[in-house]
């Protein structure tokens, strides 16, 4: 009997690249259509199982029941979307993530496996 292959949920964070405001029209084409067929791909692979950009405001909480809010500043570092996806192995989902077209602009993907809970 063969063993069955599980598959485990990892969140790809994404920070970084390139700025829309700094882009022509075509430059954020192209950037918009090599995002839109690395999912197609991925969805078609039943790899990706949600994904979402993140906007730029919000609220960062802090201290004893977070009573200390501040408008969140957002920066080269801040997380701009997610993903995620299923994969086999952390080696599996870090195959996956390299091929993120987020690269061709000079951002970086953190990968974190989901923990069961």
């Amino acid at each position: 009997m063969a063993k069955k292959i599980t598959k485990k949920d990892y969140v790809l964070l994404f920070r970084g690249g390139a700025n829309p405001e700094d882009m022509t029209p075509e430059q954020m084409k192209t950037t918009m259509n090599n995002w839109m067929t690395w999912m197609h791909e991925l969805r078609k692979r039943n790899q990706l199982t949600l994904g979402h950009p993140l906007d730029d405001g919000g609220k960062v909480l802090s201290g004893a029941k977070g009573k200390n809010v501040k408008a969140f500043k957002d920066d080269k570092d801040a997380v701009g979307g997610f993903l995620l996806i299923k994969a086999r192995s952390l080696a599996d989902a870090t195959a996956i993530a390299k091929g993120c077209p987020i690269f061709n602009n000079g951002g970086t993907v953190e990968l974190r496996a989901v923990e069961d809970m």
